[in-house]
């Protein structure tokens, strides 16, 4: 079978027209082919042209809609979109690419929906959008090019750039209560060097202030801290990283009397026999974490109702090789794990698996875009349903 554009190859359950449905929930993905050793499993093998584009999707488990396609965006086939991000008041979301461009903005407020390209000169593998709490500034962190871009929400201008020579800055969390941006150092493009640091940085004046190591281990480990999440209210500010190749989890504690971060690692994941540590998020009242893994795949809950740098695992749900981002619905129902990370083997399964958060376990299978011969590469509900869960 040769796969085709996304609208095409599923011709079969595309809603051209919609009627009302009794119930929805639409989530928006980005998605590129498969490699060609995923198609031959898939028995999807046969001359293909390499096809991105960004997918909504119906998602609810309870609808009769499940898994159609509401809608199909063509991109182009070598900009390898890389994640999705809303600004708070979820009207724009901000696109980042491996290639080029490195950043574009969809507006929420038109429909159709347009895309336009934000001009980021020397951005090299555009990584992650973090938002400032006033939602003045957007952060874009450059993975090739060892800097971080600053930008106006309002204009979506570059208004400063932020330089760490030697390093791969990938995930990002800024605090107003501490006034620091902390920025990973992951791994070179090529996946081959990992680093085991996070650079300290001024919030106001972009001065870099320092660097803090995650390791346990020799130094060289190559723990490859890759994203960083701030526990909303946390007093004093606590900031929770994910190593993606140590497969552990640390927390890193603002010392206001030293106005340093304390480090500590909090769980290893090694004792579950799960790597590539991946996203984290929180719920509403703080006393849920929920962590991905990509090998095997699975979504981790904690509980940090004893102390936000305390998480105690309650239970770990399989998903699918690759499990990566996690989208949440605003009642906390349902969290929506993307299962893709890069088209890497054992990590490119392609699936999205619903997991009812309430119940702690998995309750469908969402198919159609691994059916397809496709890879959701991250996932978000459309602003109506969308969770920030800490984000």
């Amino acid at each position: 079978m040769k796969t085709r554009s996304l609208t095409a190859a599923l011709s079969a359950c595309l809603l051209l027209v919609a009627a009302p449905a009794k119930s929805e929930i639409l989530a928006m993905m980005n998605y590129e082919s498969k490699t060609p050793e995923s198609l031959k499993t898939l028995k999807l093998a046969g001359p293909q042209e390499r096809k991105e584009g960004i997918a909504i999707v119906d998602v609810d488990p309870e609808s009769p809609a499940f898994g159609r396609v509401l809608m199909d965006i063509p991109m182009p086939p070598d900009q390898m979109m890389h994640h999705i991000f809303y600004d708070r008041t979820m009207t724009k979301a901000y696109i980042t690419s491996l290639a080029n461009p490195p950043l574009q903005v969809m507006s929420l407020e038109r429909f159709p929906y347009r895309i336009q390209t934000i001009d980021v000169p020397g951005c090299v593998m555009g990584e992650d959008v973090i938002l400032d709490e006033k939602n003045e500034r957007w952060f874009l962190t450059c993975m090739g090019s060892a800097n971080v871009f600053v930008g106006s929400v309002e204009t979506d201008e570059v208004i400063a750039e932020i330089k760490l020579p030697g390093t791969y800055p990938h995930g990002l969390g800024v605090n107003d209560a501490s006034n620091r941006i902390l920025v990973t150092s992951t791994v070179s493009g090529d996946l081959k060097t990992p680093d085991e640091i996070v650079s300290v940085v001024d919030a106001t004046t972009y001065e870099v202030l320092g660097q803090i190591r995650l390791s346990e281990k020799p130094e060289g480990s190559g723990e490859a801290p890759v994203e960083i999440l701030f526990a909303p209210g946390a007093s004093p500010p606590v900031a929770f990283v994910t190593n993606m190749f140590g497969g552990t989890m640390w927390t890193l504690t603002w010392n206001e009397a030293n106005q340093e971060f304390d480090a500590a690692q909090v769980f290893d994941f090694g004792s579950l026999e799960a790597g590539i540590a991946l996203e984290m998020y929180f719920n509403d009242a703080m006393d849920r974490l929920y962590v991905t893994t990509a090998v095997p795949g699975a979504l981790h809950i904690f509980d940090i109702s004893k102390g936000v740098g305390q998480p105690e695992l309650l239970k770990t749900i399989p998903t699918g090789g690759g499990a990566h981002h996690v989208a949440i619905t605003k009642d906390e129902r349902y969290g929506f794990v993307q299962n893709a990370l890069l088209n890497l083997p054992k990590m490119n399964d392609g699936s999205v698996t619903v997991i009812d958060l309430k119940k702690g376990e998995a309750v469908a299978s969402m198919d159609t875009l691994k059916n397809a011969g496709f890879n959701p590469n991250s996932i978000v509900l459309l602003p109506e349903w969308n969770s920030f869960a800490g984000h």
